[in-house]
């Protein structure tokens, strides 16, 4: 098994690679919208206690997709690796038809596996995790 950090990901949140490789699988651990290099989060405004004040869940998906790219290329991989995606929002709702039209714009050529579903909560104040599935591309 082969751990993975990618430095132009965000730093996990917790003890965790942002991908393991397990023979041509590769699984990347959850992926947010964070800034690589802080605590940033692209689209969400937040209040002095840490209250999420408002929110843009398009801003979100463009910077979770582009992180999971990042994890991706780091681990040898590409988009049209993607097998299996996760997704988690925590207002379905409101998001879910601007996330599914993002969606639609990043995914038009590989279509893989894909589950929607919704949480209380994330770990930090996002909007939108992706958890992914991807097969390692054969070596010749």
């Amino acid at each position: 098994m082969k751990k993975i950090m990618a430095d132009q990901a965000p730093e996990p949140v917790g003890l965790y690679p942002h991908a393991r490789q397990v023979g041509n699988l590769l699984f990347l651990s959850g992926v947010g919208p964070r800034t690589q290099g802080n605590q940033d989060i692209p689209g969400v405004t937040l209040g002095e206690s840490g209250e999420v004040l408002e929110y843009c869940i398009q801003t979100q998906c463009r910077s979770v997709f582009n992180n999971v790219k990042a994890v991706l290329e780091a681990s040898g991989c590409g988009w049209n690796d993607l097998v299996d995606v996760t997704v988690f929002l925590t207002n379905m709702e409101d998001d879910f038809d601007i996330y599914n039209q993002e969606y639609a714009k990043y995914f038009a050529e590989n279509q893989p596996c894909r589950t929607t579903v919704e949480v209380n909560a994330l770990p930090t104040p996002i909007a939108i995790e992706l958890k992914c599935i991807a097969v390692m591309p054969e070596v010749s």
